[in-house]
């Protein structure tokens, strides 16, 4: 494999080496679950010393870009957003049982991007995008709808897909289908009334209280991916954490 190096001296060597490490991931050089080369490769490729390396992949490490496992090497961590709502909101069964719900996209364009969503996205308004419409469904009642935008550019290939192709987990058919990997994602909540759009969606009276929150994804290289806006009934809502 062949390494480029960046020479901007202003930056510490080691800052440099992180750098260049998270390019090759971004670039899909190394793909999430795979591992990086050892820390002698490293060294015999970028001719730096061990201890360059090490402090390299360690801040990538504290990132939560790489992860160690003892006795097998550095790899390339996979984000998990599997049950990411259920940090929101509960679905239960009438026994109490967790329920995950179907997703199911409704309806695919090319727009241009809202300012809201260029500026979460960091383009230009007015630039093309894909805008996905998407609800979420247990036993064909819908629970949550969502608005979905993705730059044109890096998923024109999601043009040419059948939309029943989609399914339940978007990350995964992302880095399958397109090459891009999510990383991590911020998110902000609000509680407002639901909109006209959204209410049909969901089946409810325009004005009802539901829970809004809004994701930025963002790639290895922390460059966004996806913006998207979902919302479901405030009585789903649910919140959890531990205080220490």
């Amino acid at each position: 494999m062949t390494f480029t190096f960046s020479n901007d001296d202003r930056l510490p060597l080691y800052q440099r080496l992180r750098d260049e490490l998270a390019a090759n991931i971004a670039e899909n050089r190394w793909r999430p679950g795979e591992a990086i080369p050892t820390e002698a490769e490293l060294v015999s490729h970028y001719g730096v010393s061990i201890g360059t390396v090490r402090k390299a992949v360690d801040k990538l490490v504290a990132e939560g870009v790489l992860e160690r496992f003892q006795g097998r090497g550095t790899f390339v961590r996979r984000a998990s957003f599997d049950n990411a709502m259920f940090r929101f909101f509960r679905f239960q069964s009438e026994t109490g049982e967790p329920l995950a719900p179907e997703g199911r996209v409704l309806n695919r364009e090319v727009v241009e991007a809202p300012a809201q969503v260029a500026q979460g996205l960091n383009i230009t308004a007015g630039s093309p995008v894909i805008h996905l419409t998407r609800v979420r469904l247990i036993n064909q009642r819908p629970l949550l709808s969502e608005s979905i935008w993705l730059p044109k550019e890096k998923f024109s290939a999601l043009l040419d897909i059948p939309l029943s192709e989609f399914g339940n987990l978007l990350y995964p058919f992302y880095e399958e289908r397109v090459g891009c990997a999510v990383a991590s994602a911020q998110e902000y909540l609000t509680v407002e009334p639901v909109g006209a759009k959204d209410a049909e969606l969901l089946q409810i009276a325009e004005g009802t209280a539901v829970i809004t929150v809004e994701r930025v994804a963002f790639g290895y290289d922390q460059q966004p991916l996806e913006w998207r806006r979902y919302c479901g009934l405030a009585s789903h809502f649910r919140y959890h954490v531990e205080i220490r």
